[in-house]
């Protein structure tokens, strides 16, 4: 039988390169997101490869997630491979002038909605031999920079809470991995960005930065790792991208 994989935020970004990229290796997908027009086209596009099962899904709404989750068509009930994506930054200025509801919005999605997919799936994976759970971190869940604030500290829960999983899940077959992308080119950005093309495109010029196939690639690497390697973090930059000197405010 073939594997299945479960992709949150199909819709864009890494989560539609996931989609294609574990469509093309042979695993089944049941994909989700909030744009139905969009899950209906990936599916139709990747029906030909592998079975598709696609949902409309809010997962900030956790009753909605665990009807989800006890509906699912038999033939997509045993799920190898966990790939919580869904997730966004809204805005990239000082947190002064940040709007609140843009930080309970991120709380909301990226922790709240990570942890109700999580706790439906999860009891359905142990001890199946080389389940993984993918959990989509950030480089900002390791290192501070200005306009990160909530974003920031929200893929930092996702780093921890993957560890804590991987500690809980320690001898059950279940793999935990915090995924931790630096600079990526994708919609991401241009939400954060409230849709200004032109901050988005001064922020990639030149500046090679990485691919959602990348990011893609790596979780299917992840996912296909033999049984008794467990990836429990993986930080990756596009090489344009590095650390550099603290910030030194003079007056």
């Amino acid at each position: 039988m073939k594997r299945c994989v479960l992709i949150t935020g199909a819709t864009s970004g890494f989560g539609l390169a996931a989609a294609r990229k574990f469509a093309a290796e042979g695993w089944r997908l049941i994909l989700t997101g909030r744009r139905e027009d969009r899950l209906l086209r990936l599916q139709e596009e990747l029906e030909d490869l592998v079975p598709v099962s696609v949902h409309v899904l809010d997962v900030r709404d956790g009753d909605a997630v665990a009807k989800f989750v006890a509906s699912l068509p038999e033939a997509f009930q045993s799920i190898q491979c966990l790939v919580n994506n869904a997730g966004l930054a809204l805005g990239a200025g000082p947190s002064y002038e940040a709007d609140l509801k843009d930080w309970h919005t991120m709380i909301d999605t990226n922790i709240t909605g990570l942890v109700n997919v999580t706790h439906a799936i999860l009891p359905r994976m142990v001890e199946k031999e080389g389940a993984s759970v993918i959990n989509l971190a950030s480089i900002a869940s390791n290192w501070p920079y200005p306009g990160s604030h909530v974003y920031g500290a929200s893929k930092a829960f996702v780093a921890q809470f993957s560890r804590n999983l991987r500690a809980d899940v320690a001898g059950k077959g279940v793999r935990v991995t915090s995924l931790e992308p630096g600079l990526s080119e994708s919609e991401f950005s241009l939400v954060r960005f409230g849709g200004d093309q032109a901050k988005y495109d001064q922020l990639y010029a030149g500046a090679e930065a990485l691919q959602p196939e990348d990011i893609a690639n790596i979780m299917v690497w992840i996912a296909s790792q033999p049984p008794h390697i467990n990836i429990n973090s993986l930080e990756v930059m596009p090489t344009s991208q590095a650390w550099s000197n603290f910030n030194v405010v003079k007056r």
